[in-house]
């Protein structure tokens, strides 16, 4: 549930008209922007939890295979930043090391005399680690030195090398594909990003659901009298457009490149909460029309309405691709 420092929906009713007509008319400004994204070596804001920032940032720039946001991709696809996560494989912490290949490759990260594979401060140095090593076994084989040290990561060095690149190997192939295009989620962008094709439908797909009275839970289906919550509203009107988001906001967030708040354009999701130098506390999101409203399902006992984003809560935005939204994990329930 979101707290407002703002005045509710109070002249809702009269600006509505505006809204629409704001919304159409900066949508088609957006829908002329081209060009492509410059990228840096830095992370988003809060897209790491600030617990293991610092850890990616100087581990991810150990060799040039990797980038602090490749890691993170890595580490998040893996484990979702948990410590303690533990796959049927048996993989274990953090960076889902199996036991055989941490007795091989885990490393002492913060020289305490240990190599604890439930260690943050050990298991993430270790990732970076084992990803620089194998990029060292493939640098002689042609092609993109991350996409093969990625194969390298899922089929084997030897695979990759015999393959003289990325192995035709459909598995590895797509994990390729998932960590370079989610490493997109992690990077802070230098440039401005590319508009998303499907905003205006999912604008006007949340345009229609003004109105609706919120449920806790909702995700518009019958038996929920068509009601939404946040998250359950933006994954509709993404999925009306063939874009099929996580379930829960803080994984939304994920789902494309973040641009700044002087760069947003309508159909961006924008997202708040209580603690912003961390993503996996966002507690709410928004679908942005412009002229610093959004539409929203704010709490209990509220409709489907336009708010302003400009508040002490506002944490950031993403720009949703369809790429971006396939190349998260499976999300849980609200």
């Amino acid at each position: 549930m979101r707290k407002f420092w703002v005045a509710g929906a109070l002249g809702v009713g009269l600006c509505l008209c505006f809204l629409g007509l704001l919304v159409i008319g900066t949508y088609t400004v957006a829908s002329h922007l081209a060009g492509g994204a410059g990228r840096s070596a830095g992370l988003a804001k809060g897209s790491v939890p600030a617990a293991y920032q610092p850890l990616v940032q100087k581990w991810g720039n150990l060799c040039p295979a990797i980038s602090p946001a490749l890691l993170a991709a890595q580490l998040y696809q893996e484990s979702g930043w948990n410590p303690s996560a533990k796959s049927p494989a048996a993989a274990q912490g953090i960076a889902q090391f199996i036991p055989g290949t941490w007795a091989t490759h885990g490393i002492d990260g913060d020289r305490d005399g240990d190599r604890d594979v439930w260690d943050p401060k050990d298991a993430i140095p270790s990732a970076a680690s084992y990803d620089c090593e194998l990029a060292r076994y493939v640098k002689d084989v042609p092609g993109d030195p991350t996409a093969n040290m990625l194969a390298s990561y899922n089929a084997g060095a030897y695979r990759v090398i015999r393959a003289g690149g990325v192995p035709q190997i459909s598995e590895t192939q797509n994990y390729v594909k998932i960590i370079t295009t989610l490493a997109k989620s992690f990077e802070a962008p230098v440039a401005k990003v590319p508009a998303s094709r499907q905003a205006a439908g999912a604008i006007y797909y949340a345009q229609k659901k003004l109105g609706t009275p919120y449920l806790w839970g909702g995700t518009g289906t019958s038996e929920q009298g068509g009601r939404f919550d946040c998250s359950g509203l933006t994954k509709a009107a993404y999925a009306s457009v063939g874009i099929e988001l996580p379930r829960v906001a803080n994984d939304q967030y994920n789902a494309g490149s973040h641009p700044a708040r002087d760069e947003l354009l309508p159909g961006d999701l924008v997202f708040f909460s209580d603690d912003l130098s961390d993503s996996r506390a966002i507690r709410h999101v928004g679908i942005y029309v412009g002229g610093g409203y959004m539409i929203d399902a704010p709490y209990t006992g509220a409709v489907i309405r336009f708010d302003k984003i400009d508040t002490p809560d506002y944490f950031g935005a993403t720009r949703v691709t369809e790429d971006g939204a396939k190349a998260l994990p499976s999300a849980g329930a609200a």
